[in-house]
């Protein structure tokens, strides 16, 4: 391990990046120190006492929503606005002609994407105001409007400081955003174990309870991170003038989680947003709703994993295109063994397909519900492990990896993972 780090520190060029990251990480921490003007933190402070869902997003900006500061919608806005796009290139013809134009094509969505970034950030920002205006201090519309100009100033930081860790950093830019708040909860959440445990809550069976399914958890979402699923392709052999090419095989690499994190993230969503909004609502039957719908109850529970299985295959059917996998293998010569090509190769995969999704979607579901899980068999309670916050981790953790070691072995040194 040592000298597999060593390798790193040789490189001049992945040294650069991985510093260059790290000072990006220290701003994106001061920023989430850095309050919004005229509000009161105490009052923001009783509202996370109140239930987990502003916990779980606090979650995600690091810290910085449970002290309101400048980056409290941390990058939300861009991935909603990136997932937006994404789905948009379906059914917008102009869209889908730029996702096909290679760099240029993807600077042209890149600057539609940042825009109405800024567009939603502003939107989210007012709505916030709006719904936490208890806790500022004179809500009147001109502090409200200078409190979302804040905000969305904020979460446009972010975007940028993400962007540049992606050029001159390492791996994805926003998703290491994300990591790193995530990860700046570990110390938090391990002091409040601690807590519990001094407290007399809990007891040192719970906490060693709690490790084995965390450990467990990390190599299961691993192994199902890095799982697949190959359908075997031939090649028919060709002769050009006096060489032959093809008559080798290979295969079509279908990953079990093809959706990756974004079906949980459109499930929350729709689930947050009704949620969020009853409990602005000083109405009996919005209470009794409350009740209902509350984070980790039965019926809410049911409807996240129907919801995540829903948009497992959505979103797959959406971005993954069977017609054109099938296209290209029989422009290339390619068939899949048994198999006509054209049409028949293509319901084939789409059989493949549907079947590996299913298995994708409850491991998402269950990865989900997961926190409820282990609060319940544990009975450490505000501890946010699990769910969306363990998949991405994971995620990212083995992307970033993979490209410092892509980095080490091209320069013909011994590679960082083994």
């Amino acid at each position: 391990m040592l000298s597999a780090l060593s390798n790193i520190v040789k490189i001049p060029e992945l040294r650069q990046r991985i510093i260059f990251t790290l000072i990006m990480f220290a701003i994106f921490r001061m920023g989430t120190h850095i309050p919004v003007p005229g509000v009161d933190p105490t009052a923001i402070e009783q509202l996370f006492n109140n239930g987990s869902l502003f916990g779980l997003l606090d979650l995600f900006s690091g810290g910085a929503f449970s002290k309101f500061s400048i980056f409290a919608m941390s990058i939300t806005p861009y991935i909603n606005a990136a997932i937006i796009m994404q789905l948009l290139t379906v059914v917008v013809p102009t869209l889908e002609q730029w996702s096909k134009e290679g760099a240029e094509g993807h600077k042209k969505t890149t600057k539609i994407t940042r825009r109405l970034t800024v567009v939603l950030a502003f939107f989210q920002a007012v709505g916030m105001s709006i719904g936490l205006k208890q806790a500022i201090l004179n809500p009147n519309p001109v502090n409200i409007l200078i409190i979302a100009i804040t905000l969305t100033a904020g979460t446009t930081l972010l975007m940028w400081i993400g962007e540049q860790i992606t050029a001159q950093g390492i791996g994805n830019g926003i998703s290491l955003i994300i990591f790193a708040g995530i990860v700046a909860a570990l110390p938090k959440n391990i002091g409040m174990i601690y807590q519990y445990i001094q407290a007399g809550t809990i007891n040192y069976f719970s906490v060693l309870l709690f490790a084995i399914i965390a450990i467990a958890m990390i190599v299961f979402v691993i192994y199902i991170e890095a799982a697949f699923r190959r359908v075997p392709v031939s090649y028919a052999k060709r002769v050009v003038g006096a060489r032959a090419y093809g008559g080798h095989s290979s295969h079509i690499p279908l990953k079990v989680n093809q959706a990756g994190v974004i079906p949980i993230i459109f499930a929350s969503s729709v689930l947050m947003f009704p949620i969020t909004i009853i409990q602005f609502v000083d109405l009996p039957w919005a209470k009794t709703a409350a009740t209902y719908l509350q984070w980790g109850t039965p019926l809410q529970t049911s409807i996240y994993v129907v919801l995540i299985i829903f948009f497992t295959y959505f979103y797959t059917a959406v971005t993954v295109k069977i017609p054109d996998m099938a296209d290209n293998l029989k422009k290339y010569g390619g068939f899949i063994p048994g198999i006509r090509p054209g049409q028949p190769t293509a319901d084939y995969i789409d059989y493949v397909l549907t079947r590996i999704t299913l298995a994708g979607s409850v491991f998402l579901a269950f990865i989900a519900v997961l926190p409820n899980l282990i609060a319940g068999a544990t009975h450490i309670q505000g501890v946010y492990f699990g769910g969306t916050a363990l998949l991405i981790v994971v995620s990212v953790a083995l992307h970033t990896m993979k490209q410092i070691e892509a980095m080490v072995v091209m320069r013909h040194y011994e590679g960082f993972m083994k």
